[in-house]
């Protein structure tokens, strides 16, 4: 299957508090690319580079404790997914901060993820979910240029025999 080729964790991480289990779970370089930041604008910048749209992209944020911060997250979540719509979102939180986390930051997220033992657990098959929706939205993508140029060429085709019955219609 020639689906996503590779997938690019980008983590902003204030404090590096997760970023190397995110390295140790996704070890495998063929297929996974651990990027780690802990500024913002450099995070915005990785995700404005141009890629191939093959290659599946994910934000992995850390969200600070301070119910401050929430919206800079929101903000930094809308920034992502203007420069790169099919990129996927996941957030990290203490887990008595995500009820108030999903009312503050309600759109453009793909999952909430608590910060516990399970953490890394739940990374991983989210990841894995944002990587089969990434390739079903490839293969949708390449299923209907097929469809198009098939109905191109039976159109094409109805007219050259419409216009052969008119020219010659002893032959038919």
């Amino acid at each position: 299957m020639a689906g996503t080729r590779l997938t690019y964790l980008i983590c902003f991480d204030d404090h590096r508090t997760f970023t190397e289990d995110v390295r140790k779970r996704f070890s495998d370089n063929t297929r996974y690319e651990v990027v780690s930041f802990t500024s913002q604008n450099d995070f915005i910048e990785n995700f404005r580079k141009e890629r191939d749209k093959n290659d599946c992209k994910v934000a992995i944020i850390g969200v600070p404790d301070n119910k401050d911060q929430y919206e800079s997250v929101g903000n930094l979540g809308m920034e992502i997914k203007r420069s790169d719509p099919e990129s996927g979102i996941i957030l990290l939180a203490a887990p008595d901060k995500i009820d108030d986390l999903k009312k503050a930051v309600r759109y453009n997220i793909d999952s909430y993820i608590p910060r516990n033992a399970n953490t890394i657990l739940r990374l991983h098959n989210t990841v894995k979910k944002l990587i089969s929706e990434h390739s079903i939205t490839v293969f949708r993508r390449k299923r209907n240029f097929s469809l198009y140029v098939l109905l191109g060429f039976l159109v094409a085709a109805g007219i050259l025999i419409l216009i052969a019955w008119l020219k010659f219609p002893q032959y038919f």
